[in-house]
């Protein structure tokens, strides 16, 4: 059966930001969660100090969890190659976090969409980039996962890979044992797109999944998909819920998962509205997945 990890998707301003949360009180917060791991973030402030990093894992580890994946964003398509060799470097330096937190899968994405870039430039830029990290992360045992992202919070312009087409032709682009796909259904959404369709276009690839949902607070899908880019309608229409009462179809998901053989970590980047609707989300993927993959 695949493993259940939680990120802390309500408390990022507080750990990242203001200082209000110490990363070992949402630790002291998750490990009561019936989950095997915390998803980690590259952006929470004490991570500056390379001395805590050890500190952390014991903490996670004293409770019986691991810390299996790294949430972090490089921006691979700027033109400038200077610029791009800084952001690779920030990669790797992700990755000695991820090694050393005891973590297997630390994220990449692709870049900025900017206005002057071709697609065919961007998907270049960001392959070229994503290889040149391939090695240094093969050589600690990580495994480099493309997500199809929204935005980071601190970029200018959405994900260049937004759209399915786009995040397809760079994981074609990419062959790599240590590479592969982190699949988030709701992003999606945010994409005006259908999450089972690119699903079944990179379930082979797909090696950790971002479980989350959403709902539509006004209209319907389709007028989602009408307005501009897509990604436009996400603040006035979409909002995050609790998971299985939105509009990702669990079922349809993990039986594409099921059939490919997945049999990995799914992180839950939800309980936007406290503890008490992640424990919900929880309970609901723990039976769902109990259901797909039957312990014998």
């Amino acid at each position: 059966m695949p493993k259940l990890a939680a990120f802390p998707k309500a408390f990022m301003q507080a750990l990242c930001k203001d200082g209000t949360m110490l990363v070992e009180d949402w630790i002291n917060l998750a490990v009561k969660l019936d989950i095997e791991g915390l998803e980690w973030y590259a952006g929470f402030l004490q991570m500056n100090d390379q001395r805590n990093w050890k500190i952390f894992r014991s903490m996670v580890e004293d409770h019986g969890k691991t810390i299996p994946m790294m949430c972090c964003s490089p921006d691979f398509t700027h033109p400038d190659k200077t610029f791009r060799a800084k952001e690779i470097e920030k990669e790797k330096q992700w990755i000695d976090m991820t090694y050393a937190l005891g973590g297997s899968y630390c994220r990449v994405l692709s870049g900025q969409k900017r206005p002057e870039l071709s697609i065919e430039e961007g998907v270049q830029l960001a392959a070229d980039c994503i290889y040149e990290c391939l090695p240094y992360a093969q050589e600690r045992n990580i495994t480099l996962i493309l997500e199809n992202h929204y935005k980071d919070d601190f970029w200018e312009y959405p994900e260049f890979a937004q759209k399915a087409d786009v995040f397809c032709k760079l994981v074609d682009s990419i062959n790599h044992p240590n590479f592969g796909v982190n699949y988030d259904p709701s992003n999606t959404y945010l994409a005006g797109e259908d999450p089972v369709e690119l699903l079944k276009r990179v379930s082979k690839r797909v090696v950790t999944m971002h479980a989350s949902d959403r709902y539509l607070k006004e209209g319907t899908i389709d007028d989602l998909r009408k307005e501009e880019g897509g990604a436009a309608g996400y603040a006035k229409r979409l909002s995050h819920g609790e998971i299985g009462k939105g509009l990702n179809d669990y079922d349809a998901i993990f039986t594409e998962l099921k059939s490919v053989g997945f049999d990995s970590w799914i992180s839950i980047e939800d309980g936007v509205d406290g503890m008490n609707q992640l424990e919900r989300s929880v309970y609901f993927l723990r039976n769902k997945m109990a259901a797909y993959w039957p312990v014998n």
